[in-house]
């Protein structure tokens, strides 16, 4: 009898069990059956993350933009030292070259027309400055003492006619 009590008791357990998977699955079934299709809502938590995120945009968004800013005045102060050396140099070049006395003396030649004692100075001119201006001779056409004599008879309110031009 014993055997037999077990063996009813698990009949009876799986006709319990298979009718409660059977509830379920019908369950499960007519709420599928019933259920409205979703609409695109969002829940709470994705409401809450979209709101942290647009915050942290907004609180990033000016130090960002300054850091960029500083960025690129970095980078052009950067470029103006590199220029600003690269000028020094120029510039300490050319004073060596300055401290040269044959260099002094060339420049001289070139630029203020002088002469060694014994040597006779000419002006040549290749006639353009008479192209460009027909009236006379201009400043750049002329020598340098000519156009400080100049400076200073128009500084005295003179015109000086005993000069030859």
């Amino acid at each position: 009898m014993g055997a037999d009590r077990d063996r009813f008791s698990t009949a009876t357990r799986l006709r319990a069990l298979s009718a409660q998977a059977a509830e379920r699955v019908y369950r499960a079934q007519g709420r599928a059956r019933f259920r409205t299709p979703r609409r695109g809502r969002l829940t709470g938590r994705a409401t809450v993350l979209a709101l942290v995120l647009c915050s942290l945009v907004v609180v990033l968004a000016y130090p960002t933009r300054q850091y960029v800013t500083q960025r690129a005045e970095i980078a052009d102060q950067r470029a103006r030292a590199d220029k600003a050396r690269e000028r020094l140099a120029e510039l300490r070049r050319e004073r060596a070259r300055w401290q040269d006395p044959a260099y002094v003396e060339r420049q001289a030649r070139e630029h203020l027309h002088f002469v060694r004692p014994g040597e006779t100075g000419y002006t040549m001119r290749d006639g353009t400055a008479e192209v460009s201006r027909p009236r006379g001779r201009g400043p750049a056409d002329r020598p340098w003492y000519d156009n400080l004599w100049d400076g200073l008879d128009s500084a005295d309110g003179t015109e000086n006619t005993d000069r030859p031009r």
